[in-house]
Formats: structure tokens, sequence, C-alpha cells
């Protein structure tokens, strides 16, 4: 069944899932900024709007839009803003 996730007060929340490629949670960030921990291997995907990252150890944001993925490594903490209520996929692996 559907697990529903909700983080920082009801800004970022998903739903997750067991998808064909493993555990996946479709979910949506409010416009903001949050930082999140990982505990496995995370590929994002916006789905639509865009979503600025801050990768560990990087000082520089990169901005991903509408059906662009990134990679976060297992066990790490990483930055998110986003002007606009933006949907992504995210893959754990």
């Amino acid at each position: 069944m559907f697990k529903t996730n909700e983080y920082f007060d009801g800004k970022v929340v998903s739903i997750g899932l067991e998808s064909a490629e493993g555990t996946a949670t479709v979910g949506v960030m409010a416009a903001g900024e949050y930082e999140f921990g990982t505990s496995t291997v995370e590929v994002m995907t916006v789905i639509s709007g865009a979503l600025s990252i801050q990768q560990p150890g990087e000082s520089e944001w990169k901005t991903y839009k509408k059906f662009e993925s990134f990679v976060v490594e297992k066990g790490v903490k990483f930055k998110v803003k986003c002007d606009e209520d933006t949907p992504y996929l995210c893959l754990y692996k």
C-alpha cells in the first residue's frame, strides 16, 4: 500500500510506493528552501517547474528543470530551493 510522508510542517509531501525500479516517492515541494539527508542513493527527477540543488561540499547551486534528473549519494545532506510549488519523482537505489 502507499505510504504518505510529510516534512517541514507539511511543505513537502510525498507518497511512497514500490515500483518496477524499486522504492520510489512522488511528491511536491512548496516554494522554499530545504535540507534533506539521504540513507540511500537518490535519483530525483523534476516533474514540472525547477529545483535548485546544492550538493554536499559544493558552494554553487545547480538548477534542474522539467524532466531533468540528478543523483545524491548515500549518507549525505543536500540543500534544495524552489521558487514555486514543484512536483518530483525520487527513486531510491
